[in-house]
């Protein structure tokens, strides 16, 4: 289970005091609105606190601006870099709900309880999730659609997720 979640990558600079361009990827853009303070993972491997002081949108970017920083110099180093939260920070869940990292590693079964591979990484297609698995056997991706006709069952409890095989996906 991981304690830190992505909200955004920055992906430029914005104007000259010290604004970057966010590209959020949490399921709700908006959260910057409400967040006050992210963690910002250099490219050195350095890992910086950072206070936000505000948060407007511009067409599919946040438009950030932290209280640390007041000129464009000093935020151009960290274009591509991640901003995280800690999990107590995340969205609350309804019951029934997950977090889509939370997933990741859990092992991937057929109807029939036998271990196809592991799910390795979840891919945001607009329409559809797709899981990433790592099969057991051979070293290529096998990639799931994750629709109620496929993925049958998903518990994190037991670490597994369970999918009917449909003709053509192995």
């Amino acid at each position: 289970m991981t304690d830190r979640f992505q909200v955004g990558v920055i992906a430029s600079t914005h104007g000259l005091g010290g604004e970057v361009n966010v590209f959020p990827t949490t399921e709700d853009p908006n959260r910057f609105k409400k967040l006050k303070k992210v963690t910002l993972h250099t490219n050195r491997g350095e890992l910086l606190e950072l206070d936000v002081q505000s948060a407007r949108f511009f067409k599919k970017f946040v438009i950030v601006k932290f209280k640390q920083f007041d000129n464009i110099n000093d935020v151009e180093k960290f274009r591509g870099c991640e901003l995280t939260i800690l999990r107590k920070d995340a969205i609350k869940l309804a019951p029934g709900e997950y977090y889509v990292a939370d997933h990741i590693g859990l092992d991937i079964e057929d109807e029939d309880g036998n271990k196809l591979g592991v799910l390795s990484d979840v891919l945001q297609t607009g329409a559809n999730d797709v899981y990433e698995m790592t099969p057991v056997e051979g070293d290529s991706k096998v990639y799931i659609p994750a629709i109620r006709d496929c993925v049958k069952e998903i518990d994190p409890d037991n670490n597994r997720i369970v999918i009917h095989v449909m003709d053509g996906l192995l």
